[in-house]
């Protein structure tokens, strides 16, 4: 008896030390990472010679304004022995186009507003260009440039607000600018005056 409790004991002692196994857990599968984005594909440089070879862009882009009034004495190709003159009327806001004596046709414009005067006097056209851009102003465009200054004041298209608005130049509408380039040239007198005309048969005559 003696021996077999000593068996029953040892037994015990063995069952009492043994380790459980470990407990299983079921494996969670993880969850993917987001896919990389792919990185951008960035332009290849541009050559300086391929941007010279594009095709303009038409220009100028902006609308045109109105054309002016139709001429007064015969279509603005008709054509004459008698030089084209232009007179500029300050206190009227307006240029007068006269072929010889005939006044052929006239259009709103808009002068130097206060501290950057248009100057009066008589010019001639020195200098014209049809994409020409101010050298002093912001490199403003200037449409149908017609130069009559050597300080820059010229002819050329521009916005019309009703009043003297520019920085002394004579602002035309685009169509008029646009007609009046092609009918002048290094003779082309261009008078601006304050002097308020006198009408004679319904037309301006200044003295």
């Amino acid at each position: 008896m003696k021996s077999f409790g000593l068996f029953c004991g040892a037994a015990a002692l063995l069952l009492g030390s043994a380790t459980p196994p470990p407990q299983v857990r079921a494996s969670v599968p993880a969850k993917p990472s987001p896919a990389a984005e792919p990185a951008p594909v960035l332009p290849e440089p541009v050559d300086a010679g391929e941007l010279l070879a594009l095709e303009p862009v038409p220009w100028p882009a902006v609308p045109p304004q109105a054309a002016p009034r139709r001429a007064l004495h015969g279509p603005w190709a008709e054509r004459s022995d008698a030089g084209i003159r232009v007179v500029v009327s300050i206190p009227h806001q307006r240029a007068f186009v006269y072929r010889g004596d005939a006044l052929i046709a006239t259009s709103p414009v808009s002068t130097g507003k206060r501290g950057h005067e248009t100057p009066v006097g008589t010019f001639r056209i020195l200098q014209k260009a049809v994409r020409h851009r101010s050298n002093i102003y912001a490199n403003a465009p200037m449409p149908y440039m017609q130069k009559i200054t050597q300080y820059g004041v010229a002819l050329h298209a521009g916005h019309l607000p009703g009043y003297p608005a520019s920085h002394g130049c004579i602002r035309l509408p685009w169509g008029f600018a646009r007609k009046l380039y092609g009918m002048t040239d290094g003779s082309t007198r261009v008078t601006v005056t304050r002097a308020k005309p006198k009408w004679v048969g319904g037309k301006p005559v200044f003295g």
